[in-house]
């Protein structure tokens, strides 16, 4: 998953694009917390950027949901 999504590169993304994004965070929150529950974990500041991750994926899809935002489509001219 790339590091470091903000909410506006989030927002050009489409519906299954995000849900990708969602599924492979979830993912990754989940092997951190194996990690840190086995000691193994280098890096704590990661479960905090994951966590916060996730939760941008869901704040863009609910504003989604709720009409706040729209997908903007982009145009080519050709």
């Amino acid at each position: 998953m790339a590091k470091g999504l903000t909410a506006g590169e989030l927002r050009l993304e489409d519906e299954d694009t995000l849900v990708q994004k969602l599924k492979e965070a979830k993912e990754e929150l989940f092997n951190l917390r194996f990690q840190a529950a086995t000691g193994q974990l280098e890096s704590h500041g990661r479960l905090r950027a994951v966590r916060r991750e996730i939760a941008r994926i869901y704040t863009v899809m609910r504003e989604r949901e709720l009409g706040i935002i729209t997908v903007e489509k982009e145009t080519s001219d050709g």
